[in-house]
């Protein structure tokens, strides 16, 4: 949530920072603002709704200066208005700050500069920074190291001075911040997403880091005031992925990446095609036969790809595995051990929640491995063991190729764990074999998508919907109907099936659409019957499964095929009609897919 941007260098800055900026639109956001070094003095413009108000605003005003700051915020203190819309100041304009995170302590602040003099002109809990940075002499680097004793909660701040024309300064604890290096130009940035275009070399600030950006150096400070280097990635991204190449959204670009970034993640894993291991990344058999238990923890759409992966940690490599919030994992006082996995499941790396049962899991002594799409992230900085996805940049806030590249990372580590168990080897290595083919399973379910798009018509003015699924695609209802109200905002629920009759049965009438996932296989008949059930309600029933179930077309309005596939498999593919079917609802009825409301694609904050 929330994008940060800071420009140094030869450039005009004003445009370079607007267009990183909208390299993070994709993060979720309610206002903009821009402040620019104007030889004398700094200039702030603000403006409330999208970037392009910013962007006519801070055109017509015609500002020139090399160094700029620029921010969309995601309100949390302060309604989205153009007061409380970042840069903020001190009331003598000598510094200006943009902030990603919470002061939870701000209120103290606030009184205690107020009682110094100290007058405030917007409602955030942000503007106590600017005031503090500007008491705290000329040489801001050194007072950011010292206000970062004062703030207690989480923060990723960008400042620049007056006094100095030459400097953008950043700190963090908690929210992700990145220094990307150009040719005698530098960027601060929240997300590598806004960097790439410029460059692809780029640093990870830890926790407690001050970093001094000028446009021929970068010095990096630790929370102890020394200096230290911290090392140097390379993004493996494109700066054409950070665009829509040609799709109306950045969420459909993504759907129909699926396919490739699949393939990317198994070459990745499996770099011999041949054999189930990971030893290539650390979680060879010795080190996987340590561990008697798994954790997996994480939220949201990557909460739903965990429960896909107890099954095949379950399934395939008998393992026990729990399934966690994240968000409540530390507060039930976990056991946890040695002898207990835990993997944290993040697209970007820098959820606020997944990061924190990391840290009390590496605390605990628990073995740590992150799945993540992010190199150089917290989360895999955090970890000792990573499986990185091969997704690329996903712009769109509801997460698609992240899911299913999980979804591979996680069925890389049950396939590697059953091998380091000698668990029939063969049928180990057959279901491997079919796996490299799941690519093209996904390209026929791309090419589903006007069937998908004829259901999405006759859902376009429900008010409720109802997915139903066993087994291993349980998860995958779950999934299907949070997608549904992520971006088309219609209210949705997924449901065992099993579960139905238990509740939910009772809501049902001719103006309720059923989704049933019902493939091929040992559940079928009982998913069958359960449609039977919603179908005896008078609801209006849509599957996706097994089209040469007789029975199952006369019951629903529609079916969509699912391949074939070996039952780990058939999630994966699963996943695409309905990300498909929720894209076109909310399509069909306006919506903001790339940017739903109220959603940001990084939750940076408890």
């Amino acid at each position: 949530m929330c994008g940060i941007v800071g420009y140094v260098g030869p450039r005009e800055g004003v445009p370079v920072v607007l267009e990183a900026l909208r390299h993070l639109e994709y993060r979720g956001y309610d206002s903009a603002g821009v402040a620019v070094h104007c030889g004398d003095r700094l200039e702030v413009l603000r403006a409330p709704g999208k970037l392009i108000n910013l962007a006519e605003k801070a055109y017509a005003a015609g500002l020139h200066g090399h160094l700029t700051l620029g921010h969309t915020r995601w309100a949390t203190h302060g309604a989205p208005i153009e007061r409380n819309a970042h840069p903020h100041t001190d009331e003598d304009g000598r510094v200006a700050v943009v902030h990603n995170g919470i002061i939870e302590n701000f209120r103290e602040l606030k009184g205690e500069l107020e009682a110094q003099g100290a007058r405030f002109s917007s409602d955030t809990d942000s503007e106590v920074i600017a005031h503090l940075l500007a008491r705290g002499g000329k040489d801001l680097a050194a007072a950011a190291l010292a206000v970062r004793e004062k703030l207690h909660g989480q923060y990723a701040v960008a400042a620049i001075a007056r006094d100095d024309p030459g400097s953008v300064v950043a700190f963090r604890n908690g929210p992700p911040l990145v220094v990307g290096f150009g040719e005698g130009e530098n960027l601060v940035a929240s997300d590598p997403a806004a960097v790439v275009a410029m460059t692809r070399r780029c640093v990870h600030l830890e926790d407690g880091d001050v970093a001094v950006v000028r446009a021929n150096e970068v010095r990096i400070f630790d929370g102890a005031g020394r200096q230290v280097e911290r090392p140097v990635i390379t993004l493996d991204w494109e700066p054409g992925e950070v665009e829509r190449g040609g799709f109306r959204h950045f969420m459909l670009k993504e759907i129909n990446e699926q396919p490739g970034a699949v393939s990317e993640t198994l070459h990745a894993l499996f770099p011999d095609m041949g054999q189930p291991s990971l030893a290539h990344v650390g979680l060879d058999p010795a080190t996987l036969r340590r561990f008697t238990n798994v954790r997996l923890v994480a939220c949201g759409t990557s909460w739903h790809a965990a429960l896909v992966g107890k099954f095949y940690l379950e399934r395939l490599a008998k393992v026990r595995c729990e399934v966690e919030y994240a968000s409540e994992f530390r507060y039930r006082e976990p056991l946890l051990g040695s002898d207990t996995l835990v993997v944290g499941i993040t697209q970007s790396g820098e959820t606020a929640d997944t990061v924190a049962a990391m840290r009390l899991a590496r605390e605990a002594g628990a073995g740590l491995v992150a799945v993540c799409n992010v190199r150089g992230a917290l989360a895999e900085r955090l970890a000792t063991w990573r499986l990185p996805t091969h997704a690329g940049p996903e712009i769109g806030v509801a997460s698609t190729k992240a899911f299913t590249t999980q979804l591979v990372a996680l069925l890389a580590l049950a396939l590697a764990w059953r091998d380091a168990k000698g668990l029939a080897a063969n049928e180990t290595r057959a279901l491997l074999e079919r796996a490299w083919a799941l690519p093209y399973d996904l390209d026929g379910m791309l090419a589903r998508a006007p069937e998908v798009a004829a259901i999405a018509a006759e859902l376009e003015h429900a008010t409720n919907a109802l997915y139903l699924g066993r087994g291993v695609l349980y998860p995958l209802a779950l999934e299907g109907a949070l997608k549904l109200k992520e971006i088309s905002y219609l209210h949705a629920e997924g449901y065992p099936a099993g579960e139905m009759k238990h509740g939910p049965i009772a809501l049902l009438d001719e103006s309720f659409p059923v989704i049933a996932l019902c493939p091929a296989g040992e559940l079928s008949e009982k998913v069958r019957s359960n449609v039977e059930e919603v179908r005896a309600r008078k609801a209006p029933v849509y599957a996706f499964g097994d089209a040469s179930d007789a029975r199952l077309a006369e019951l629903a309005r529609a079916v969509v095929p699912l391949p074939e596939l070996p039952w780990p498999l058939l999630p994966v593919a699963t996943a695409v009609p309905l990300q498909l079917l929720a894209y076109e609802v909310a399509v069909r009825r306006g919506c903001d897919v790339d940017q739903p409301r109220n959603l940001a694609k990084s939750v940076t904050v408890e």
